[in-house]
């Protein structure tokens, strides 16, 4: 809910997905989710969303678990409410179904990345290793 530009960072999330054609939406919810479930309702009132509330932290992957539960299509996009990057979904998602793929990730290059995770590819630009964020 911080705000950027005057409204709030989800306000930009939600409708740069919409752009990307992204029509449904599951939020993974925990402490003060109320302020978002009143957000929601009040300024997007017309979109297909449903919430999941965390009743204890249950962390990124526990959150996106939890929200997959109520997923109705068989290929979903997951991405963070506090997270944005240009993407092009349209082709990620030919990409995802001409390789009859489980699980497509799309990644960004960081070069100071020591706040966040590193994934590490292979040449055919599959997925070698998943390391922790290491604080220096």
């Amino acid at each position: 809910m911080a705000p950027v530009a005057g409204r709030p960072f989800l306000f930009h999330v939600i409708n740069y997905l919409r752009s990307q054609g992204v029509e449904k939406f599951i939020f993974s919810l925990g402490y003060k989710h109320e302020l978002i479930e009143d957000y929601l309702s009040t300024q997007f009132p017309t979109l297909s969303y449903q919430c999941v509330i965390e009743d204890q932290p249950l962390g990124t992957g526990g959150a996106i678990l939890l929200a997959c539960t109520k997923a109705a299509e068989k290929n979903i996009v997951v991405t963070n409410g506090d997270t944005l990057y240009k993407v092009d979904l349209h082709k990620a998602a030919m990409f995802h179904n001409h390789n009859k793929a489980e699980c497509t990730l799309l990644l960004k290059p960081m070069n100071r990345f020591d706040r966040y995770g590193v994934v590490e590819l292979d040449e055919e630009q599959l997925v070698n290793s998943f390391k922790e964020k290491q604080f220096l």
